[in-house]
């Protein structure tokens, strides 16, 4: 507020009291409270399947605890889950966007507040010699000087008639909400991340320990068609096809070597470490038994999965800008006042007789904006519906992940089995024609064949543990987590 306006309002006009300031402002917090534009909020209807197709036991879901990972009773894997707490980059971004989301709500928030202001002004002004001052004529003389020191309180006040600040302040608070769902989206899909690379490190560790063991036995074996090559009781072909086994197996060593560094280098990211520094130790996964954890209703997924529930606050959001695009309609009220004291010496500012107020009340109305208010509402119904299909999407998203972990489970299960068996029928064989070669019954080649039938049926019951325990922990990032203070 101008110095020049609270001249004009305070000489000549009698000043406002206080008291009428006070009245006029709870008369429009009774206004501002009473009406809110825009369509009220509901939750969109969404398709709910009355159980999971995969899941065959009815059983109802236990509850979880927010330490889901603890299920697997693994010590290291918890000391990693909570390195990752402590240290991942993403999830300190992920913390930093909430505090901002929080920021900017409790800034929407202050708009339902008036605005206080101290704004101290001290001017001096001379007059011209050849110019009568209307104003101070009969006080100063020609070519004279003015001085006028001000202290003001100024008090602005935006009437909240239509509910625009208040859908705004819930559309700050639906995306504080969201930005809280994908805080916690964020952490869990880091801790389920680091379960998926550490769990893969095992199993890599185990394929690697296969390999070890069968590149000393095609080594001894090397070793004795060599004998056997100069006794000439074999065919230069017979230590070729050995050596050509060897090198194979050793190549594949050396790959898993590689693709276990390379894992080992992303769960240090994940950790918040430099790779050169972090390490984790081989430790073989050949059996493992995952955690049981039943799904539990369709509509439980709602309220569950931080995905989804962000998803909604977004729904909300959208549809409170919609009450605040409708707003601007509508004319705005806003009030204006200060109160303080003025005087042309410093010695006689502070004095009872030098007090100064003013009141003032405007109101703007749109009359013509060239179709800017109607393309702006257009626009927020279109962001809400982009919302409402995002949520519904992100709904059968999320039916769709637990539909794969379940299948995943109780196909890999039935694997494992049938591996097992694979593994025992393939060492028989194995045993059997070792023993017919070494009586002259068959020739090498079977004895390479069921060599190579028995690893990749041994790498592949490695590889399907493994499966099997990451699609339990797919199972638990599809139903968000741990759930024990859940609705």
């Amino acid at each position: 507020m101008s110095s020049r306006w609270r001249r004009k309002t305070h000489r000549g006009v009698r000043p406002l009291r206080v008291r009428a300031t006070l009245v006029a402002l709870c008369m429009a917090t009774v206004i501002a409270s009473g009406c809110k534009v825009g369509p009220k909020y509901v939750r969109p209807a969404v398709d709910q399947p009355a159980s999971f197709k995969s899941e065959h036991n009815d059983v109802p879901a236990p509850l979880i605890a927010p330490e889901w990972w603890r299920l697997y009773n693994d010590t290291e894997l918890d000391q990693l889950i909570a390195s990752a707490h402590a240290s991942n980059q993403t999830l300190r971004q992920a913390v930093a966007s909430v505090d901002e989301a929080r920021a900017i709500a409790r800034v929407a928030r202050s708009f339902l507040y008036p605005s206080i202001s101290f704004n101290p002004v001290m001017t001096r002004e001379r007059l011209s010699g050849t110019r009568t001052s209307t104003v101070t004529a009969s006080t100063v003389a020609q070519g004279g000087t003015i001085n006028d020191w001000l202290i003001p309180f100024d008090l602005a006040y935006q009437i909240d008639a239509w509910g625009s600040i208040r859908r705004s302040l819930e559309s700050a608070t639906a995306e504080a909400a969201a930005s809280d769902d994908n805080l916690a989206m964020v952490r869990l899909t880091v801790e389920t991340d680091v379960a998926q690379f550490y769990y893969t490190l095992r199993s890599l560790d185990a394929q690697s320990d296969i390999l070890t063991q069968t590149v000393a036995s095609y080594r001894e074996q090397v070793r004795l068609v060599s004998v056997q090559l100069r006794s000439g009781l074999v065919s230069p072909i017979v230590l070729a096809q050995a050596e050509a086994q060897l090198q194979t197996a050793v190549a594949k060593q050396q790959d898993l070597d590689r693709a276990r560094a390379d894992q080992e280098h992303a769960l240090a990211i994940l950790c918040g470490r430099p790779a050169s520094s972090f390490s984790v130790a081989q430790n073989p996964m050949y059996e493992a038994s995952p955690p049981v954890v039943p799904p539990g209703l369709p509509a439980q997924l709602l309220t569950r999965r931080p995905d989804v529930a962000a998803a909604e606050r977004n729904v909300a959001a959208a549809n409170a800008q919609i009450g605040v695009a409708t707003a601007a309609f509508y004319p705005t009220f806003n009030l204006a006042t200060f109160a303080g004291y003025e005087s042309a010496n410093l010695s006689s500012l502070l004095n009872w007789q030098s007090r100064i107020a003013a009141f003032a009340t405007g109101s703007v109305a749109p009359i013509f904006q060239g179709g800017r208010l109607k393309a702006n509402l257009e626009a927020a119904k279109a962001i809400h519906r982009q919302a409402v299909a995002a949520y519904a999407n992100q709904v059968l998203v999320a039916y769709g992940d637990v539909e794969d972990a379940l299948t995943d489970l109780h196909a890999l299960s039935d694997e494992i089995v049938s591996l097992r068996a694979a593994v025992k029928a393939s060492q028989e064989y194995l045993h059997f024609a070792q023993a017919e070669y070494k009586y002259g019954l068959v020739d090498y080649l079977v004895v390479v064949i069921a060599e190579q039938t028995l690893l990749a049926n041994q790498l592949s019951l490695a590889q399907a543990v493994y499966l099997n325990v990451g699609a339990s922990i797919r199972l638990i990032n599809a139903l968000g987590g741990g759930w024990e203070n859940h609705p």
